[in-house]
């Protein structure tokens, strides 16, 4: 992603295109993503985990604090907000070629951001080099086929969405990187007057607008 592609995403991206952020996670969403992230927690050590894309740091917020969390974001405005707002978190402006953490990590995650990176190849090389040997990459991105799709694209406002992709895409994408250990499909709308609504399923994981991958880094 170059500079000017970075510079998209400042305080009046937020203001424009999710005024309503802070409503668009609530304690459900926060919840089932702790959970994902839990079930491939290492045994035996403190998990260290880093959040590509973390915007004000939610869900590093929502973790237990012992955990080693860092945070990762190309807005300036977004990890300033995370700083003043998430005790106990590393936070550092950029981008998905430039993570500046030596240390490798037990767990990636990445929700509803690498549809914004135009090169998937890099998403894939960055997240592999940052990760242990038996490392763990979860992420959530929405998709655009099914019975939601178009749906969804008429809903969708966001024009720095570069990779409008269906379920199969994402899951054929993570196989050619990763090992593919599951994936669930989400139901998530913003309903006026009655809040967010957030439902994970696996049972109709083929009908729904957004999807959740588990995958782990292969040996080398």
């Amino acid at each position: 992603m170059s500079p000017a592609q970075e510079g998209r995403f400042e305080r009046e991206y937020y203001e424009t295109v999710y005024p309503n952020y802070s409503r668009q996670n609530p304690p459900r969403k926060l919840r089932f993503y702790r959970r994902l992230v839990e079930g491939v927690a290492p045994n035996g050590r403190v998990p260290r985990i880093l959040d590509i894309g973390c915007a004000f740091g939610a869900f590093l917020g929502a973790l237990d604090p012992a955990w080693r969390r860092f945070g990762t974001d190309v807005s300036q405005f977004a990890t300033d907000n995370a700083a003043a707002t998430v005790p106990g978190v590393t936070f550092a402006r950029a981008g998905i070629n430039d993570i500046p953490f030596a240390e490798p990590f037990d767990i990636i995650t990445s929700f509803d951001v690498i549809e914004h990176i135009p090169s998937l190849e890099d998403v894939a090389s960055a997240v592999k080099a940052k990760l242990v040997p038996d490392g763990h990459f979860v992420f959530v991105v929405p998709v655009y086929d099914g019975v939601t799709g178009p749906l969804i694209r008429l809903l969708d406002k966001d024009e720095t969405h570069v990779h409008k992709r269906s379920r199969d895409f994402w899951l054929a994408w993570t196989r050619e990187n990763f090992a593919l250990l599951g994936w669930y499909g989400i139901y998530r709308y913003l309903i006026p007057g009655l809040g967010y609504a957030h439902i994970p399923t696996r049972l109709w994981r083929r009908f729904t607008p957004a999807i959740a991958v588990i995958a782990q880094r292969r040996p080398q």
